[in-house]
């Protein structure tokens, strides 16, 4: 099995830069935002963050491709490093704390890019979240002050709490009442969103979450952090990893539920 602490390691300083840069414009009455053509909101921050990120990668790992969701991707090759500067930009803007950089490095393989390494900072909220192929799933302060996680063992509906970001997006792909069927059927809902959810059901307070729509950017960090913690991070379509667009997650004894609840009224696709 490949070894993947070297990477781990430059990822926690990648997330250390991002972190300072992005606490140092939190709630700054002159923060610069801007609309970006998908309608979503852009800030400096952002865009500094992610500039940071590539600068360092650029020099630790020269031969590594990157792909970052304001600037694309760079380079070529069986090694790529997926950045969402500031994953939650919207509640940055609003100054509401959740909010995380989210860095993943990908290799190449025969399911495709598959996540190896990856890592979840939230200053804001002082907590980070990290794991590499085949090492686990932590959380901490640091490499050195951390605590292994795992996944709940919930395997009753009625006994779950369901996370997820927003009704919107499920009531736009025609798939709300499977959706809405689900919340009833659980014990528990909460509208946390973005990266955190994912974060829940990997240390167990959460066991089940989705959302409809998704880039890349915003699942290949999470979703080795949920698998190395036990869990199940597919596409809605059942597809293991982050590929397909949209996400569920889950501490894997209700993945198969959570899946049959939101594809049970879903419109025919293709």
């Amino acid at each position: 099995m490949a070894d993947y602490h070297d990477d781990l390691r430059l990822a926690h300083v990648l997330a250390d830069a991002a972190d300072a840069a992005t606490t140092a414009r939190f709630q700054a009455l002159d923060l610069k935002v801007e609309t970006k053509p998908d309608m979503t909101p852009v800030s400096e921050a952002d865009k500094a963050a992610e500039e940071l990120i590539r600068g360092q990668l650029q020099r630790a790992r020269p031969r590594d491709a990157i792909l970052g969701e304001e600037y694309g991707v760079e380079g070529s090759g069986p090694r790529r490093w997926v950045i969402d500067p500031i994953d939650g930009t919207k509640n940055y803007v609003r100054g509401v704390p959740v909010w995380a950089t989210l860095i993943a490095l990908m290799e190449a393989g025969e399911t495709g890019f598959q996540p190896v390494v990856g890592v979840v900072s939230a200053p804001a909220l002082g907590r980070r979240w990290w794991a590499a192929k085949g090492l686990g799933a932590y959380t901490g302060r640091s490499l050195a002050s951390a605590t292994r996680i795992g996944v709940s063992k919930v395997s009753s509906l009625a006994d779950a709490s369901f996370a997820y970001s927003s009704l919107s997006g499920w009531e736009e792909r025609g798939r709300l009442d499977g959706f809405l069927d689900l919340t009833r059927a659980c014990w528990r809902t909460r509208a946390y969103g973005d990266f955190w959810p994912y974060m829940m059901v990997a240390e167990g307070s959460v066991d089940i979450c989705a959302e409809p729509e998704l880039s890349l950017w915003d699942m290949a960090a999470v979703s080795i952090v949920v698998q190395e913690a036990g869990g199940t991070y597919t596409g809605l379509d059942g597809r293991h990893g982050p590929h397909s667009g949209n996400a569920a997650a889950s501490n894997g004894l209700l993945h198969g539920e959570l899946l049959a609840y939101l594809n049970q009224r879903a419109p025919e696709e293709g």
